[in-house]
C-alpha cells in the first residue's frame, strides 16, 4: 500500500518485533505507543500512524495523522481483505479457535496460498494485522476471532468479512465478561451472522448450542462430529497421545491424524477438513497438511525431559471443558506408562459466579481419574489438592520425577504456567 509517496511491506505495533519497510501503529492503551515511535523509526519504519500532532517529524520515516490510530488500523485491514479473492475463514469458539485455525491453515495450504494469523491474534488488533501482513499473491486466509463480549465478533467481521466461518464451542469461558452461557452463544453467533449468502458455516454437531447456530446463517451448513456430515471412526492414540481417525466426508473418507495430544483434537481436525473440502482442495493433500501442521505453542504439546519425564503443556489457557480435555490426555498417557500423573494447575480466570463451582468439579473430576493435582497459588481445587505458593514450591514439591511419569501444566493465561514447563524441559 502507498501513503504520501512511501511504499511499507507489511504492518507493526511492536517497535521491537517491527521489521524494516513496516508501517508502525502506535496502540493507545496501558501504555501511549506513541512513546515508541522513536524506536519504531531506528529499527526501520518507513512510515508510522499518529494521532499526536506533536510527534510528527520524527526521522526520516513518514507521518500519517489520523484520529485514531487503532480504527485506523482496522480500515487497513479493510483495504487489505479487498485484495484477497479466494475463501477467508474466520474461526470462533470457547475453545479450541487457535488450534482450529492451525490446522485449518494447513489444509487450506494444500490447495491456496494461505496467509493466517500468529499465535493467538485475534481481537481488533491481532485481526487486521493478519490482512495486513498477508503477502503478495495470497489466496486465501484463515482469522481467528475472539470476544470478551456481545457485539465484539461483529466488529471483527466488518473488518475480515469472512466466506466461511468456524464455531468450535460455546462454554463456560468469559461469564465473568460475557454473562451468560446464552450470551456466549449469542456473541459466538454473531459470525455466522454475518456471512453472505454463497458463504459457509462450519459447525460443530456436538455442541447444542453450536448446532442451533445453522438457524441463523442464510450461509451453506456444514457440521462434524458425531451425526454430523463430517465424522470420526476408529480414533486411536499413539504412544503420546496423539490420535488417529478415520474421517468420513462428504468427498470421501480420508486417515486423520493430528500433531496434537488428546482424543478432542480429531473434531478440530473435522473442522479443518471440511473448510478445505468445501474449498475444493484434494482430500489427502489436506489430510496430510493437518498431520504435519506447525502448531502454536503452550498447547497440549508432549515433550519428554532429559530426566524422562514426559510434560504435557497445555499453559496456554485453561476453561472447564478445556481442563477435562486435558485430564483425559494425562489419564491416557498415564494408562501407556503406569507413572504417577500429576495435574499442575492454576487458576482458571474469568469465571464469574460460576468459579468455586468449576474449580470444586475438576478437583473432584481429577480425584476420580486418580490423578494428582498441585494447585499453584489456589485453594479452589478442593481438599485433595495440594497447594504451592509459586513456581520454585511446585517443583519442589513435584520431587523426583522417572521415565514412567507424566506431568500436565495447565492454568490460565495470566498465572504464567509455561514458565514450569519449560524448567522441567531444561536438562
Amino acid at each position: 500500500m502507498r501513503q504520501t509517496g512511501v511504499t511499507v511491506d507489511g504492518v507493526s505495533i511492536d517497535s521491537r518485533a517491527l521489521r524494516p519497510g513496516q508501517l508502525f501503529v502506535p496502540v493507545v492503551g496501558v501504555r501511549d505507543g506513541h512513546d515508541f515511535i522513536a524506536a519504531a523509526v531506528a529499527a526501520g519504519a518507513a512510515a508510522y500512524l499518529c494521532s499526536d500532532r506533536g510527534r510528527v517529524g520524527i526521522g526520516h520515516a513518514a507521518a500519517v495523522v489520523v484520529e485514531d490510530t487503532v480504527a485506523a488500523l482496522a480500515d487497513l485491514g479493510r483495504l487489505a481483505r479487498r485484495r484477497i479473492d479466494g475463501p477467508v475463514v474466520g474461526i470462533t469458539g470457547s475453545v479450541g479457535k487457535t488450534t482450529v485455525k492451525d490446522l485449518t491453515a494447513a489444509a487450506l495450504g494444500a490447495g491456496f496460498t494461505t496467509a493466517s494469523a500468529e499465535r493467538s491474534f485475534n481481537n481488533e488488533l491481532g485481526v487486521p494485522l493478519t490482512l495486513c501482513n498477508a503477502t503478495d499473491g495470497t489466496e486465501a486466509a484463515v482469522v481467528e476471532m475472539g470476544a470478551r463480549g456481545v457485539g465484539h465478533i461483529a466488529h471483527l467481521c466488518s473488518i475480515a468479512t469472512p466466506d466461511v466461518g468456524v464455531v468450535t464451542r460455546v462454554a463456560s469461558a468469559h461469564l465473568e465478561l460475557f454473562g451468560s452461557i446464552d450470551d456466549v452463544a449469542r456473541g459466538k453467533g454473531e459470525l455466522v451472522e454475518s456471512l453472505p449468502v454463497d458463504g459457509l458455516a462450519v459447525l460443530n454437531a456436538e455442541d447444542e448450542r453450536v448446532a442451533a447456530m445453522a438457524t441463523r446463517t442464510a450461509a451453506r451448513v456444514l457440521t462434524y462430529g458425531a451425526s454430523g456430515d463430517l465424522v470420526a471412526e476408529d480414533v486411536r492414540l499413539d504412544d503420546v497421545a496423539r490420535p488417529t481417525a478415520t474421517a468420513r466426508t462428504p468427498w470421501g473418507t480420508v486417515e486423520l491424524r493430528i500433531p496434537l495430544a488428546g482424543a478432542h483434537m480429531v473434531g478440530n481436525g473435522l473442522a479443518a477438513l471440511a473448510v478445505a473440502g468445501a474449498a475444493g482442495v484434494d482430500l489427502e493433500a489436506a489430510a496430510a497438511a493437518i498431520a504435519s501442521a506447525p502448531t502454536s505453542p503452550w498447547r497440549m504439546e508432549v515433550r519428554r525431559a532429559p530426566s524422562g519425564v514426559t510434560v504435557l503443556n497445555d499453559a496456554y489457557n485453561a476453561s472447564p471443558v478445556a481442563m477435562r480435555a486435558a485430564f483425559d490426555a494425562l489419564a491416557a498417557l498415564r494408562a501407556d506408562r503406569g507413572g504417577r500423573a500429576v495435574a499442575v494447575l492454576g487458576a482458571m480466570a474469568e469465571l464469574g459466579e460460576a468459579g468455586d463451582t468449576e474449580h470444586a468439579a475438576l478437583g473432584r473430576l481429577a480425584e476420580e481419574q486418580g490423578l494428582e493435582v498441585l494447585a499453584v497459588g489456589t485453594d479452589r481445587y478442593g481438599a485433595s489438592a495440594r497447594v504451592v505458593a509459586d513456581l520454585d514450591a511446585a517443583l519442589a514439591a513435584l520431587g523426583g520425577l522417572g521415565a514412567a511419569d507424566v506431568v500436565l501444566v495447565k492454568a490460565s493465561r495470566v498465572v504464567g504456567l509455561e514458565r514450569l514447563a519449560a524448567r522441567l524441559l531444561e536438562p
